[in-house]
């Protein structure tokens, strides 16, 4: 998800979508409106045309005055409508803002600011309709007939597409004042781990009668990423970090009590490490460095073969277990590194290295075994049994026909 098409204004009042008024461009949007923008009469509005209709057909059959007069009163209530429903909507430019990445099953917000540019009229009763659609989703956009088989194919897939996205509207109840902004908050549930698209579907008024529904179509959207869910373990004595022989202490960045090295201040680090004699010579914030402590970590690796997954449902608890146990490892300062499949194995130092894993881990799917030979997965990304053993290395096998089992070196650490 970018920053610039997050932060992007969008609407009449945005910058870029301003023109200057001529009655030429006014009158031709009337009868040829931009795309997703239209006028529809509500009830009341069909009712009052159909009173008009009436009034004027039985004015000319009587040549009454009084009924001319009338008719012109209701014909000027429709104008007068429509053209403060415009002057409404004018001046106004709304912007999302979503913050990621997001977790499946938790509840989740979207903030939709807005800004009213006008300098006279503020700004009442609009309402907003947001959905929430997985990456991927989408059904192709192609010229197809409902009676055939196809077609019914086409059909069902935008019925599943429509059941996968999350709608909801949000309504300005408070009026925009001249130059005024608000935020307004949906929330919403998303339902599994990928990638999400929150869009802007559409902007209504039905200001200042009710007699005419205004609607206004955008092109607003943002992605973000959904991480798995967290799942309930239960854990063995074997997931327990062991101790190096002979107390040494591993020359990797940690807690212990060894000064390695001093580095560059970095977003998240503790004040508390912070060398004020060494900053102040330099002229640059410096923080200490310590080796860590003796206690061995583990190192994580997620494969993904769908002959040994074929079932989707218990994927999807081996991608949620795996990520529970690498951020609940990497709490305890346990998580040396992390592979997926046969590519190299990460370090895990700071929070972006796991922030990252979990990026990976809300997209990766089921993969078809490898051949014989070049990428083949007989040799695993941990150099040699030596440094196997050392990084306590914790893999994942079914458990079972449901559950995921996770294994350190041959022996059973925990299961979901």
């Amino acid at each position: 998800m970018s920053v610039a098409e997050v932060n992007r204004w969008s609407g009449p009042g945005a910058r870029g979508a301003r023109s200057r008024f001529t009655w030429n461009h006014f009158l031709w949007s009337l009868v040829w409106p931009a795309r997703g923008h239209r006028i529809l009469p509500t009830i009341s509005g069909t009712v009052l045309i159909s009173l008009a209709m009436g009034i004027g057909t039985a004015a000319y059959n009587s040549s009454s005055n009084i009924l001319f007069i009338t008719l012109s009163l209701l014909l000027s209530c429709l104008i007068l409508s429509g053209v403060l429903s415009w002057l409404n909507l004018r001046g106004v430019a709304w912007r999302l803002q979503l913050a990621g990445p997001l977790r499946a099953g938790h509840d989740a917000s979207v903030a939709l600011d807005l800004r009213n540019g006008k300098s006279f009229l503020p700004t009442y009763g609009l309402w907003f309709e947001l959905e929430a659609r997985p990456v991927g989703a989408e059904v192709p956009q192609r010229a197809e007939s409902t009676i055939t088989a196809k077609g019914i194919d086409v059909k069902a897939a935008w019925a599943k597409a429509d059941a996968a996205a999350q709608r909801g509207t949000v309504m300005l109840r408070s009026r925009l004042e001249c130059g005024g902004d608000a935020r307004l908050e949906w929330g919403f549930k998303p339902e599994r781990r990928g990638r999400l698209r929150v869009e802007l579907a559409g902007v209504g008024s039905l200001f200042p009668f009710g007699f005419l529904k205004k609607e206004v179509g955008t092109d607003l959207r943002a992605e973000t990423v959904v991480w798995p869910a967290p799942v309930e373990y239960r854990r063995q004595a074997v997931l327990s970090a062991r101790r190096l022989a002979g107390g040494e202490r591993v020359a990797r960045a940690g807690a212990g009590g060894d000064l390695r090295s001093l580095r560059r201040y970095t977003e998240g680090d503790s004040h508390r490490l912070i060398h004020w004699k060494a900053s102040a010579r330099t002229g640059t914030l410096l923080v200490r460095q310590y080796a860590a402590e003796s206690a061995e970590g583990f190192a994580l690796w997620l494969r993904t073969e769908a002959s040994v997954w074929p079932r989707p449902e218990q994927f999807e608890l081996l991608v949620s277990f795996g990520a529970t146990l690498a951020e609940d490892l990497f709490r305890a300062g346990q998580l040396t590194t992390v592979a997926i499949d046969s590519e190299p194995p990460v370090p895990v130092r700071r929070r972006r290295d796991l922030e990252d894993f979990l990026d990976r881990l809300a997209v990766v799917e089921p993969r078809k075994a490898a051949s014989a030979g070049a990428g083949s997965d007989s040799t695993h990304p941990f150099v040699t049994t030596t440094e196997i053993a050392r990084q306590n290395l914790m893999t994942f096998a079914p458990d079972g026909a449901r559950g995921v089992a996770a294994y350190v070196n041959g022996n059973q650490a925990a299961s979901a």
